[in-house]
């Protein structure tokens, strides 16, 4: 096998997508995906958790950018749900701009298998706890912060749906925008 040959991760992420496409996530071991990459099952753990952290590796890198937003929004205090949809624009625009395909194809492995939608539930909630923290930080009271982050990943979650549809050709920023306008719509409605 190929060990020293460049660009493991790489190799090992799209051997992994490849085989949850054709085989189903259950179905496909570590040794498929590392053997499919020409590479060992020692290298893949050495980048990978385990199978799973394939489709799920980038959830720290989205939650620290979503708290750096959060404590650089100058309003975050007077407007916690700004603040935190300021935040879904921001990453939408610097990690999911020139994702779509990815991210459909991602979305489409995630969807076939309940250990991965639950996976995903779970990243949602981190992601509420940390936003909460972050607008705590700024001063903002535990129930208002809990209420914008949760708010503001329900915001994500949607746009997201709609965002990764076969016939979507909108950018997920604008697709945020509007989910937050909506959301902001509801909660005004008399």
């Amino acid at each position: 096998m190929a060990r020293w040959r460049p660009g493991a991760r790489g190799r090992l992420e799209a051997a992994a997508f490849d085989l949850f496409a054709e085989r189903g996530f259950d179905q496909t071991t570590v040794l498929d995906i590392a053997t499919r990459a020409d590479l060992d099952k020692r290298t893949f753990y050495r980048l990978f958790g385990d199978k799973r952290e394939v489709l799920f590796s980038g959830g720290k890198d989205l939650e620290d950018l979503l708290v750096r937003a959060v404590a650089d929004h100058p309003d975050a205090a007077d407007d916690p749900l700004g603040a935190v949809v300021a935040a879904l624009d921001r990453a939408a625009r610097e990690m999911f701009a020139d994702r779509l395909e990815f991210a459909r194809r991602r979305q489409t492995i995630i969807e076939g298998s309940p250990e991965l939608v639950e996976r995903e539930l779970l990243k949602m909630a981190s992601l509420t706890g940390a936003l909460t923290d972050a607008l705590g930080a700024r001063g903002v009271s535990r129930t208002l912060a809990a209420l914008a982050a949760g708010s503001g990943v329900t915001v994500f979650r949607v746009a997201f749906a709609r965002w990764v549809t076969p016939d979507n050709q909108a950018s997920l920023a604008d697709l945020i925008a509007a989910t937050a306008h909506d959301l902001r719509a509801v909660a005004t409605h008399d």
